[in-house]
């Protein structure tokens, strides 16, 4: 349990001293939108280039991963629809974002400093094949969904354009194409240049978990806890163990590859989802869910990485 506290301990306290400084007043909401832009900007795009450029190709897009990872988050995503609609009776838009809240992880602000901790450089890889899958597959299904909900059937096409053009501008997205691009034409970063790409790398985990924390500051349940509840228990509980049992069915996955994707499907759901609710009036019932599920995350984290037999890298 010490072994497991030692990966966990770190990542919580980070958290909770963000939301110290928010808490005080240190930082103002701003600020934290400036720190969290830096590190989706520069920091990570850095990280991913780094790693992804400075390996073979065949050893950075994992086909048996991505299929997996892709087929546990449509399972989760599926049922998160299906409870939603037919058992909540939710309409079309709530039932999508819900299901988006229960099949896409924090995979840059808390997944990745999670996997770094527990596995080192295989985080990564996990990162950028995660992103892949959220960004290109179960976003803009759900944000199409939601939208054909909105407009009653009309305009989900315009989302799909609107969406895969605002992904084509996404620095993380960049950053995964720039890493492999490099990767599979096997250039060389030049010393000059991988410095400065180094350091920023370097900074990504920290300051994400510090804004995540900040982030969390002011968050207010306002009378939405059922849905809170069961969509954190979907995200913390449904989409790592269909994540688990999509592994055991896909061959050619390591163990400690099958294993970086299950913790990432442990993380809570990502830091803009009231932002993306706020369009179908849903920030309130987003924001909620975001608070709980970070908040229980450290005791679901905890047990998978038992479960897992994971020790400090």
């Amino acid at each position: 349990m010490l072994q497991i506290f030692q990966i966990t301990a770190p990542i919580f306290l980070l958290i909770g001293l963000g939301y110290a400084a928010a808490m005080s007043a240190v930082l103002n909401r701003e600020q934290v939108r400036g720190i969290g832009a830096f590190v989706i900007t520069f920091a990570m795009p850095a990280l991913l280039i780094k790693t992804l450029g400075t390996s073979p190709i065949q050893q950075t897009l994992i086909p048996g991963y991505l299929m997996a990872y892709a087929l546990g988050s449509c399972v989760a995503f599926a049922a998160a629809f299906c409870i939603s609609r037919w058992l909540r009776r939710d309409n079309l838009s709530g039932s999508a974002i819900n299901a988006m809240g229960m099949s896409v992880s924090n995979s840059g602000f808390i997944g990745y400093p999670l996997v770094a901790a527990a596995f080192g450089s295989p985080a990564v890889l996990g990162m950028a094949m995660g992103m892949l899958v959220e960004n290109l597959l179960l976003i803009p299904l759900a944000l199409v969904l939601a939208e054909a909900g909105k407009q009653q059937g009309g305009g989900g096409l315009s989302v799909l354009r609107l969406t895969f053009g605002r992904l084509l501008r996404n620095p993380v997205i960049i950053g995964i194409v720039i890493g492999l691009c490099v990767s599979l034409l096997g250039i060389e970063i030049p010393p000059l240049l991988l410095k400065p790409i180094d350091m920023l790398a370097g900074i990504s985990a920290p300051l994400a978990l510090f804004v995540i924390g900040a982030g969390l500051f002011g968050m207010k349940a306002r009378g939405v806890w059922i849905d809170a509840a069961w969509i954190s228990a979907g995200k913390l509980i449904i989409h790592p163990l269909a994540v688990l049992c999509a592994f055991m069915l896909v061959p050619d996955v390591s163990p400690v590859m099958k294993a970086v994707g299950v913790l990432f499907a442990c993380s809570p759901m990502m830091s803009i989802f009231p932002i993306l609710g706020q369009r179908f009036d849903l920030e309130d019932r987003c924001s909620a869910t975001l608070l709980v599920a970070t908040l229980l995350s450290f005791f679901t984290i905890s047990v998978a990485l038992m479960f897992l037999h994971v020790t400090p890298d």
